[in-house]
Order: structure tokens, then sequence, then C-alpha cells
């Protein structure tokens, strides 16, 4: 049963992501509040799985295949609900061309795998990773608080209205474009056959 956990916690990830978009995108302020826990707890499930994976030893190609998959899941999940509840702080220019380049680097991995030749995380992805689901839980929660009558009200209202969140969304738009560039010049030996 152990070499199963990681990934029953890959795929809980997955399914996390769908019960995410369903309450966050509810109208209900209560349910997008409890959407962003559950958005939280299934980013805490990438960091057990990987736990569990090297504690027991453990990994398969199922797993290796699945993990950057269920990421990808996630943090779509939470970009993509932005621009649809937010569309006037969150144009969608910008998290297009993030899921272009997550989704376009999790092929290009993929595919490097089938070919044999295993991609190694750069750390300048590892950085985007950070500061991308660092922006996810700020921008979550400052929408998820931004209609509530709480003292995080008017700290979640500036964020807006200050124009600090969406230069923050370029900002990041800048930072992922780049790492997916750095990731194709770094391996372009790949695409010599």
């Amino acid at each position: 049963m152990k070499h199963k956990i990681p990934n029953i916690l890959t795929i809980s990830r997955i399914i996390l992501a769908f019960v995410f978009l369903a309450l966050y995108l509810s109208d209900s302020l209560q349910l997008r509040l409890i959407g962003i826990f559950v958005f939280v707890i299934a980013a805490l499930t990438d960091y057990f799985d990987g736990y569990f994976a090297r504690a027991y030893k453990v990994s398969s190609p199922f797993g290796v295949f699945l993990d950057p998959l269920a990421d990808k899941f996630l943090t779509i999940s939470g970009f993509v609900t932005l621009p649809i509840l937010f569309p006037h702080r969150f144009p969608w220019w910008a998290i297009s061309l993030i899921l272009i380049r997550d989704i376009f680097i999790t092929g290009f991995r993929m595919w490097s795998d089938k070919k044999g030749k295993m991609i190694e995380t750069q750390y300048l992805a590892k950085i985007k990773t950070f500061i991308q689901m660092g922006f996810l839980y700020v921008a979550l929660l400052m929408g998820g608080f931004r209609h509530l009558d709480t003292p995080v009200t008017d700290i979640a209202t500036w964020f807006f209205t200050s124009g600090f969140l969406t230069y923050s969304l370029y900002v990041v738009t800048l930072i992922t474009v780049y790492s997916g560039l750095d990731y194709l010049i770094k391996n372009k030996h790949l695409f010599k056959s």
C-alpha cells in the first residue's frame, strides 16, 4: 500500500483542481473561500507525493508521467479563474501566454522522456513555479476577501484597485515565458535527430 501513496496523492491533486474550479467560480463568497482552502490542500499534495516517493523509494512510469500533469491541472485551474471573475484586472492575453508555455514545456518534457532523454528541471523553472504559486495564493485570496466585511477587505480592495495584482501578473508572465525559452535553448540538442 505504501508504494501507492505518491500516485494516490497525485491523482487527488487533479480531482481537487476540478473541485477548486467548481467552488471558486460559484457565486457564493463562502464557497470561494472554501475553494481557496481546497487549492492550498491540493498544492500540499505536490510536496507530499514527492516526500513519500523519496521516503519509500518508489517510482513508476505512471507517476513520472502524471505528476507534472497534475501540477499543470492545478496551476491552470487557478489561472483561468482570474480573467473569468476579474477580466479588467487579469487580461486573457497574459494568462494565455502562461498557459501556452506551461502546456508546451510539459509536452516537451513528455516527448523527450519518450526519446529516452530526461530533462532535468532547471533552477529558473523552480523559481517560476514558486512565483506562480505565490501569485495565485495572493490573487485568489484577495479575490475571495474583496467582497466580505472584514478587516482584510480594505487590503484586498487595494490589491485590486491599485493595479498591484495586474502588474504582478505581467511580471509572472514575463518570468514564465523566459523560463520556457530557457528550457528550449538549453535543450535544443534534443531537436537534432
